[in-house]
């Protein structure tokens, strides 16, 4: 059975002003290229057999500044991209705080009935994770590990249904920037380790409050 190491991508210049990227390309800040220094120095160790990453660039840089040194090529996964978050992407989570009726505390309640306008659906999101992570799970059958980089939003989608959470509550599940969570599929063995970063600064948890993935 392969184990899956995944890593939420460090943070992005987005993520420090508290601004909804989505499926907005959006560089790292400094911090995280430094978080993703820590999380190589963290997978190193492992024997990582592959590398797996979204292909938004904060999570693809993510990958290549842990990945260096570990001689495994990096493959995109089109399905390991951040859910859309549509009409919200590039506005501060404080805008959309003062629109009518404070949709974004809506959302926070019940992201899958109080979808942002024009998001990808939640169960749509899922299902293509779950798929994405089934496929490299069988490609590496025999106990390897190896290194998936994607969004808080794509692993706490496929943690609900390793998990049996319903959707709606996924947004009480903490990822911070650069985390490890480990899934030997469908086991989850561990959630948001954050160790690793414990010589940073604020390791920026992908709460409510952080959203913009």
């Amino acid at each position: 059975m392969s184990r899956l190491i995944l890593a939420r991508h460090g943070q992005s210049v987005s993520n420090a002003v508290r601004r909804f990227q989505g499926v907005q390309d959006v560089a790292l800040s400094e911090l995280g290229a430094r978080q993703a220094e820590a999380l190589g120095r963290a997978i190193r160790p492992l024997g990582i057999a592959a590398v797996y990453t979204s292909p938004l660039e904060r999570a693809r840089r993510t990958a290549e500044i842990a990945a260096a040194g570990l001689g495994v090529p990096l493959q995109p996964v089109h399905d390991l991209r951040e859910l859309s978050l549509g009409e919200w992407e590039g506005r501060t989570v404080e805008e959309i705080r003062a629109l009518p009726g404070d949709p974004y505390e809506q959302w926070v309640r019940d992201p899958v009935a109080c979808l942002p306008p024009g998001a990808e659906p939640l169960p749509q999101v899922q299902a293509r994770v779950v798929s994405a992570m089934a496929d490299i799970a069988a490609s590496h059958p025999n106990g390897q590990q190896v290194l998936v980089v994607c969004h808080g939003g794509v692993i706490s989608a496929y943690l609900a249904h390793c998990l049996g959470l319903p959707l709606s509550s996924i947004w009480r599940l903490t990822l911070s920037n650069c985390s490890i969570t480990e899934v030997a599929p469908p086991s989850v063995r561990s959630v948001n380790s954050t160790r690793h970063l414990a010589d940073l600064s604020a390791g920026h948890p992908m709460s409510p409050s952080r959203l913009g993935r």
